[in-house]
Order: structure tokens, then sequence, then C-alpha cells
């Protein structure tokens, strides 16, 4: 493990103090989670940005068209 320092607002540390009580973490652990959650998300967004890039101008006319013309099935329709 590594341990970094870091220096933030009073108002953010309280925040993330009474956070951590509600969430039965200690601080650092939320702080870890949080990091952890901002990680995924960046990553998320490079991934689905570089899919883009790879998709078929058309492609989901294509895939649909695939599909039947049918109703659907019972519990499966937008209200």
């Amino acid at each position: 493990m590594s341990a970094i320092t870091i220096t933030v607002p009073e108002t953010l540390y309280n925040k993330v103090k009474e956070l951590a009580e509600r969430d039965n973490s200690s601080i650092e652990q939320f702080a870890v989670l949080a990091l952890a959650e901002k990680m995924s998300s960046i990553v998320t967004t490079e991934y689905l940005e570089e899919r883009s890039k790879r998709a078929i101008p058309g492609g989901l006319s294509t895939l649909l068209s695939k599909a039947p013309n049918a109703e659907p099935i019972a519990g499966d329709t937008i209200l």
C-alpha cells in the first residue's frame, strides 16, 4: 500500500467525515472508495468513447431490421 497526504478545505473535510460516519466507514475508506469511483468513471468514459469510434453508420438500423415485427410480450411495454 502507498500513502498520500492531501489538503482539503475544512467544509469538505467536515462533509466527508459526516458521510463516512453515515456510511459506517472510516474517512480513509470513504476517500479511497471515492477515488476508485472517479477512476472507474473516467476509464468507462474513455472505453465508451473508443467503442463509439468503431461504430458503423446505419449499423443500428441494420440490427433493428433483423428484429421481428411483433407486439411486445406482456410486461415488456413502455408506459
